[in-house]
C-alpha cells in the first residue's frame, strides 16, 4: 500500500513539473487533447490564410512548402504547422510562415494584427506582391523576433516599427523598402534590446552614418549590405563592443577606416567590400583576434599589407581583392595557418611568390589573379593539396609548369591564363581528374596536346586559345562528354577535325578560329545541337559548306570567314531560324542564296570577299531585323531597285556594297532610311547625281570611285552626326565647296579628292573641329590660298591638298597640328621658302612639297630630334638651292632603322580608319599608291638647284628604298657610303656634275632595280657583277669618260682602279665579311629574274599602278589575317 501511494505521488509531481516548466507548445513537439487555441485567434489565422493564394513555384534555392494547407476550421490551431501557443493561456505567441508560398497583398486590416500576443513572427520568403509594411505591425507589442525578409514588400518602413521595444531580432532584408532618417533614429533609440538587425538592400541613402551611435549596445549582428549609405564611417561604431557580425558591404562609404574598429574585439565576421574606402591598412585589425572572416575587397585601399595581420590567428577567409595594394606579399600572411580562402586578386602586388606559401596547408581557394607577380611558380604551392580553386591568371609568371602540379588532385578550377608560361603541357596535369574548368589561354605553351587529356572526364570548360599548340587535336578530347565550352582558337593546330567531335553533345560554346585546320567540316558537328555559337574562321577548311550545319537549330552565331569554302551556300543553313549573326566572308563562294528570307531573326549578314555574281537578292528586303549587311568585294552587278531598301529594313544601320559592279543611280530610298549610319558604295559603277538626304542618321558616307556627277546636295551639310565623308575619284563632281561644311562638327574624315571641284577652299576647314583627322582635297581645281588658321588642340593627322592651283605661302599655324603625320602640298603654285617650322611637328612621317615654287636654301635643324620619324621626304621640282641639308639627314632616324612591319599608314580611332594614299615618281614612273606601307622610305630632292658634294652621312639612311638627287648641280665624287643603303631599289643621280669613278661598293646593292647615273662627268670603268649586269646603256649615257659594258667604249688597262673605302664602309666590314657568296648569289639571281620580268611587264603594259594595287591587295589580305591573329596575344592583359 505504501508503495502505491509513493508511486502515485511521484506521478503527480512529474505532471506538475511538466505543466509548470513547459508554458507553450507547437504542433512539432506536443499534441494536447484539450483545445487551447481561443476561437477568435483561430478565426483570425483562417481569415489570414484565405486572404492569400498559393505560389505555383518559388525562386529560392532551398525547399519551400505550403504550411497553411492543413489549417482547417474546427481543429486546434495550436496543432497547425507553423503555429506556436502559450501552454497556459492558449494564446498564439509564434507564427512561422517562412517560405510558405503565400502570394497576395498584406493589407493593414489583415486579421494577422488581431494576434496581439505574438512574440515571434516569420513571414520571410513569400510574395506579398509589393505590399507596404503596415503601421499595424506596431500593435504587436510583444514581438521579440520579426522577419519579413525576401517577401516582396515595398515602400517606406513605417516609424511604428520603433514601438516594438521588446525586439531582439529584426530582419527586413531583400525587399524594395526605404528607411527614412527619422524612422531609423526612432528605431535606433527605442529598440534598446535589439541584438540582431538585418536591413540588407533597404534604401538608407538619406541616413547619416553618425546616427549609428544610437544603436543598441547589445547588438551582436549588424547587416547593412547594399543600403546606399555614404560618407565616412563614424568612430562611434567602436562603441558596439558586443558586435560579432558586421556587414557594411556595397555601400558608398569612403575615407579611412576608423581606428575604433579595434575596439570590436568580439568580431568574428567583418565585411566591408564594395565601398570607396581609401588609405593604408595600419593596425585597425590587430586586436580583432576572434576574426574568422575579413573581406575588404572592391575598395580603394593602397600601400603595403602590414605584418599586424598575423595576429588574426583564427582567420579562415581573407579577401583583399580589387584594391590598389602594392608591394610583395608579407611573410606574416603565410603564418595564418587556419586560412581556407585567400584572395589577393586585382591589385598591384609584385615579386615572386614565397616558398612560405606552403604553410597554408588548409587552403581551399587561392586567387592571385590580375597582379604583377613574376618568376616561376614556387614548388611549395604544389603542397597545398586541399586546393579546389587556383587562379594565377593575368600576371607575369613565366617558365614551365612543374610536374608537381599533379599533386593538387582536389582541384576543380585551374586558371593560368594571360601569363608567359612556356613549354609543353606535361602529363601530370592530366592527373587532376577532379578538374571541371581548365584555362591555359594567352600564354606561350607549345607542342602537341597529349592523349592523356582524356583523363579529365569531369571537365566542363577547356580554354587553350592564344598559345602555340600544334599538331592534331587528340582523339581523347572527344571523349570529354561533359564539356560545355571548348576554346582552341589562335594556335597552330592542323589537320582535319575528327567526326568524333559529335560526341561532345553538351557543347554550348565552340571556337576553333585562327588555326590551320583543313579539309571539310566533319558531319559529326551536326550532333552539337546545343551550340548557340560556332566559330571556324581563319583556317584552311575547304570544300562545300556542309549541309549538316542546318541541324544546329539553336545556333545564334555562325562565322566561317577566311577559309577556302567553295560552291553555293547550302539551303539547309536557312533552317537555322534562330540565327542572328552569319559571317561567310572571305571564301570562294559562288551563287547567290535564294532562301535567306527564312532567317527572320538575322541582324548581321557578312558575305563579303567571295565570288558572288548577279543582282543583289531581293529576299534581303524581307529581313526586317537586319542591322548589318556587308556584301562588298564580290561581282554583284545590275541596278539596285528602289524597292530593295524599303521601309521593311527599318533597323538597317550598316550597309556595305563596295567593290562590286553595281551600276545605275544610287536608289533614293537609301537616303531616307531612318536608322542607316554607315553607307559604303565605293568602287562600283554608280552614275548620276547624289539625291537629297532625307534622314540625318548617317555618320559614314563613302561614294568614292564611281561615276557620279553634279554638285554636292546642300542637305548633306545638315547631317550633323556625320563623321566621315568620302566622295573621291568620281571625276565629274563639280562646283564650289560651301562653307556650310564646317557645320559638321563631328567630321573626322573629309576626302573629296580626284574630282573637278573648284573655287576657294573654305578657310574654316582649318579650325572648325578638333575631331578632324583627315583632310584630302587633292587633284581638284581649287584656287586661292591654303586655309591659314589651324586651331590649337586640333587632331589633324593627314593633310593632302596636292595637284590644285593653290598659291601663297604655307601658313605657320600648321605647327598647331601637333598630331600631323602626313603633309602633301605638292603640285601647286606655292611661292615660299622651305617651311622650317615643320620641325615642330614631332609625329610627321611624310612631307611632299614637290612641284611648287619653293626657293632658298634649307637651313639646319634647331633640335636633335627634328624629323626623327620622317620616312618620305619629297621636295623635287622646286627652285631650292645651296648645299644638301646634311644636318637633316643626320636626324632622319626612321630612315636608318629597319621596319619589318607590313601594315599601312593610316589614321584610326575608336570608330574610324583611313588608309593614307599619295602619288609619287618611283623608279622613274608616276605611280599612285592607294596604300602606303609603313616600311616605305623615299628621299627625293631632284630637279632643284642644290650645289656642293653628296654628304657621306647619306650612307646612314640604310632603309631608303628610293634616293633621287637628279637634276641639280652637285659636284665631287659619288660617296662610297651609298653602298650601305642595302634596301635601295632605285638610285638616280643623273644630270649633275659628279666626277670620278662609280664606287665598286654600289655593286652590293642587291635590291637595286633602277640606276641612273647619266649626264654627269664620271670616268673609268663601270663596275660589273650582280645587279650591275642588268643595267642598260641609258643608266650611264652622257658620261664621256666612262667605259666598259654596257657602253660600247672599251676600257684601257689600269682604268679599273677604285676609290678608297669610306668610314661607313669600314664600320660595316664585319657585316660584309659574314655575308657569304651563296647569299649574294641568291640575291643576285632573284633580283635579276624579278627585275627583268617585272621591267618587261611594266613597260609592255604601261600599267604600273595596276601592278602596285594588285600586289598590295595580296599583301593586305595576308597582313589582315596576321593582324587579327596576333593582336591580343601575349603581352596583352585582360582586366
Amino acid at each position: 500500500m505504501m508503495g502505491s501511494v509513493l508511486l502515485l505521488s511521484q506521478i503527480l509531481c512529474l505532471l506538475f513539473f511538466h505543466s509548470h516548466f513547459q508554458p507553450s507548445h507547437s504542433s512539432s513537439n506536443f499534441s494536447s487533447p484539450v483545445q487551447l487555441c481561443p476561437a477568435d485567434q483561430s478565426l483570425a489565422l483562417l481569415q489570414f490564410k484565405n486572404s492569400f493564394s498559393m505560389m505555383s513555384s518559388y525562386p529560392w534555392r532551398f525547399e519551400c512548402y505550403q504550411k497553411t494547407v492543413l489549417w482547417r476550421e474546427g481543429t486546434d490551431c495550436c496543432s497547425w504547422d507553423g503555429v506556436t501557443c502559450n501552454m497556459k493561456t492558449g494564446h498564439v505567441i509564434g507564427l512561422d510562415l517562412g517560405c510558405s508560398m503565400l502570394h497576395g497583398t498584406l493589407h493593414s486590416s489583415s486579421t494577422l494584427f488581431f494576434l496581439h500576443h505574438l512574440q515571434k513572427l516569420d513571414l520571410s520568403h513569400n510574395d506579398f506582391n509589393g505590399s507596404v509594411i503596415s503601421s499595424s505591425f506596431g500593435q504587436l507589442l510583444h514581438l521579440n523576433h520579426l522577419n519579413l525578409s525576401s517577401s516582396n514588400f515595398a515602400g517606406q518602413v513605417p516609424p511604428e516599427i520603433s514601438h516594438l521595444s521588446r525586439l531582439a531580432s529584426l530582419d527586413l532584408s531583400y525587399n524594395n523598402l526605404m528607411l527614412e532618417p527619422i524612422s531609423f533614429s526612432k528605431l535606433a533609440q527605442n529598440l534598446t534590446q535589439l541584438r540582431e538587425l538585418n536591413l540588407k538592400e533597404v534604401n538608407m541613402s538619406l541616413v547619416e552614418p553618425r546616427s549609428f551611435m544610437n544603436l543598441s549596445s547589445s547588438l551582436t549582428s549588424l547587416q547593412l549590405w547594399y543600403c546606399g549609405l555614404q560618407g565616412e564611417l563614424p568612430f562611434s561604431l567602436g562603441k558596439l563592443k558586443q558586435l560579432e557580425y558586421l556587414d557594411l558591404s556595397y555601400n558608398s562609404f569612403q575615407g579611412h577606416l576608423p581606428f575604433d574598429l579595434g575596439n570590436l574585439k568580439q568580431l568574428s565576421h567583418l565585411l566591408l567590400s564594395g565601398n570607396k574606402f581609401t588609405g593604408q591598412i595600419l593596425n585597425q585589425f590587430s586586436n580583432l583576434t576572434q576574426l574568422i572572416q575579413l573581406d575588404l575587397s572592391n575598395n580603394k585601399f593602397d600601400g603595403k599589407i602590414l605584418p599586424s595581420l598575423e595576429n588574426l590567428e583564427k582567420l579562415d577567409v581573407l579577401d583583399l581583392s580589387s584594391n590598389n595594394f602594392t608591394g610583395e606579399i608579407p611573410y606574416s600572411l603565410f603564418n595564418l595557418t587556419q586560412l581556407t580562402q585567400l584572395s589577393l586578386s586585382h591589385n598591384k602586388f609584385y615579386g615572386q611568390i614565397s616558398s612560405s606559401l606552403g604553410n597554408l596547408e588548409k587552403l581551399d581557394v587561392l586567387d592571385l589573379s590580375s597582379n604583377n607577380f613574376t618568376g616561376e611558380i614556387s614548388n611549395s604551392l604544389f603542397n597545398l593539396t586541399q586546393l579546389t580553386w587556383l587562379d594565377l591568371s593575368n600576371n607575369r609568371f613565366s617558365g614551365q609548369i612543374s610536374s608537381s602540379l599533379g599533386n593538387l588532385k582536389k582541384l576543380n578550377d585551374l586558371k593560368l591564363s594571360f601569363n608567359n608560361f612556356s613549354g609543353e603541357i606535361l602529363d601530370s596535369l592530366f592527373n587532376l581528374t577532379q578538374l571541371t574548368s581548365l584555362d591555359l589561354s594567352n600564354n606561350r605553351f607549345d607542342g602537341q596536346i597529349s592523349s592523356s587529356l582524356a583523363n579529365l572526364e569531369k571537365l566542363d570548360s577547356l580554354t587553350l586559345s592564344f598559345n602555340n599548340f600544334s599538331g592534331k587535336i587528340p582523339d581523347g578530347l572527344f571523349n570529354l562528354t561533359r564539356l560545355t565550352q571548348l576554346e582552341l582558337s589562335n594556335n597552330r593546330f592542323n589537320g582535319q577535325i575528327s567526326s568524333s567531335i559529335g560526341n561532345l553533345e553538351k557543347l554550348y560554346y565552340l571556337t576553333l578560329s585562327f588555326n590551320e585546320f583543313s579539309g571539310e567540316i566533319p558531319d559529326g558537328l551536326c550532333n552539337l545541337t546545343q551550340l548557340p555559337s560556332l566559330d571556324l574562321s581563319n583556317n584552311k577548311f575547304n570544300g562545300q559548306i556542309s549541309s549538316s550545319l542546318g541541324n544546329l537549330e539553336k545556333l545564334n552565331y555562325l562565322t566561317l570567314s577566311f577559309n577556302n569554302f567553295s560552291g553555293k551556300i547550302p539551303n539547309s543553313l536557312f533552317n537555322l531560324t534562330q540565327l542572328g549573326w552569319l559571317d561567310l566572308s572571305s571564301n570562294i563562294l559562288t551563287g547567290l542564296p535564294s532562301q535567306m528570307n527564312r532567317l527572320s531573326g538575322l541582324y548581321a549578314l557578312f558575305l563579303s570577299d567571295n565570288q558572288l555574281i548577279g543582282p543583289i537578292p531581293s529576299q534581303i528586303s524581307r529581313l526586317s531585323r537586319l542591322i548589318i549587311l556587308n556584301i562588298s568585294h564580290n561581282l554583284l552587278n545590275e541596278t539596285i531597285p528602289s524597292s530593295l531598301f524599303s521601309r521593311n529594313l527599318s533597323c538597317l544601320s550598316i550597309l556595305d556594297l563596295s567593290h562590286n559592279l553595281l551600276d545605275g543611280t544610287i536608289p533614293s530610298s537609301l537616303f531616307s532610311m531612318l536608322s542607316l549610319q554607315l553607307l559604303s558604295l565605293h568602287n562600283n559603277l554608280f552614275s548620276g547625281r547624289i539625291s537629297p538626304f532625307l534622314s540625318n542618321s548617317l555618320r559614314y558616307i563613302d561614294f568614292s570611285q564611281n561615276k557620279l556627277y553634279g554638285q554636292i546636295p546642300p542637305s548633306l551639310f545638315k547631317l550633323e552626326n556625320l563623321t566621315a565623308l568620302m566622295l573621291s575619284s568620281n571625276d565629274k563632281l563639280v562646283g564650289n565647296i560651301s562653307s556650310a561644311i564646317c557645320k559638321l562638327k563631328f567630321l573626322e574624315i573629309l576626302d573629296l579628292s580626284n574630282n573637278s571641284f573648284s573655287g576657294f577652299i573654305p578657310q574654316c576647314l582649318g579650325n572648325f573641329s578638333d575631331k578632324l583627322l583627315v583632310l584630302h582635297l587633292g587633284v581638284n581645281n581649287f584656287q586661292g590660298n591654303i586655309p591659314s588658321v589651324y586651331s590649337e588642340g586640333n587632331n589633324l593627322r593627314y593633310l593632302n591638298l596636292n595637284s590644285n592651283q593653290l598659291r601663297g605661302v604655307i601658313p605657320p599655324s600648321v605647327i598647331n597640328c601637333v598630331n600631323l603625320e602626313f603633309l602633301d602640298l605638292g603640285n601647286n603654285m606655292i611661292d615660299d621658302t622651305f617651311p622650317s617650322f615643320l620641325e615642330m611637328l614631332p609625329k610627321l612621317e611624310v612631307i611632299i612639297l614637290r612641284s611648287n615654287k619653293l626657293h632658298g636654301s634649307l637651313k639646319g635643324p634647331t633640335a636633335d630630334d627634328t624629323f626623327s620619324k620622317l620616312k618620305i621626304f619629297d621636295l623635287s621640282d622646286n627652285s631650292l638651292s645651296g648645299p644638301l641639308p646634311t644636318e637633316y639627314f643626320n636626324n632622319f632616324k626612321a630612315m636608318m632603322s629597319v621596319d619589318q612591319d607590313m601594315y599601312y599608314m593610316m589614321a584610326t580611332n575608336l570608330y574610324t580608319s583611313y588608309v593614307y594614299s599619295f602619288t609619287m615618281t618611283l623608279k622613274g614612273l608616276e605611280i599612285e599608291f592607294p596604300k602606303i606601307q609603313i616600311a616605305l622610305r623615299i628621299l627625293d630632292l631632284s630637279c632643284n638647284k642644290f650645289t656642293g658634294k653628296i654628304p657621306e652621312s647619306l650612307g646612314k639612311l640604310k632603309c631608303l628604298i628610293q634616293l633621287n638627287l637628279s637634276h641639280n648641280s652637285l659636284i665631287g665624287y659619288i660617296q662610297p657610303s651609298l653602298g650601305n643603303l642595302t634596301n635601295l631599289e632605285s638610285l638616280d643621280l643623273s644630270s649633275n656634275m659628279l666626277a670620278g669613278r662609280i664606287p665598286q661598293q654600289l655593286v652590293d646593292l642587291t635590291f637595286l632595280e633602277v640606276l641612273n647615273l647619266s649626264y654627269n662627268q664620271l670616268e673609268g670603268s663601270i663596275p660589273q657583277g650582280k645587279q650591275f649586269d642588268t643595267f642598260e646603256h641609258g643608266s650611264y649615257e652622257g658620261n664621256l669618260k666612262l667605259c666598259g659594258l654596257p657602253l660600247k667604249v672599251k676600257c684601257n688597262n689600269g682604268e679599273g682602279q677604285q676609290l678608297p673605302r669610306s668610314n661607313f664602309e669600314k664600320e660595316d666590314s664585319m657585316f660584309e665579311e659574314g655575308f657569304g657568296w651563296k647569299a649574294v648569289a641568291m640575291g643576285y639571281g632573284c633580283g635579276f629574274v624579278f627585275g627583268v620580268s617585272m621591267g618587261y611587264v611594266v613597260f609592255r603594259t604601261r600599267k604600273p599602278a595596276w601592278f602596285v594595287k594588285m600586289a598590295e591587295r595580296g599583301v593586305h589580305q595576308n597582313t589582315k589575317r596576321l593582324r587579327r591573329k596576333n593582336a591580343p596575344r601575349n603581352g596583352g592583359r585582360r582586366h
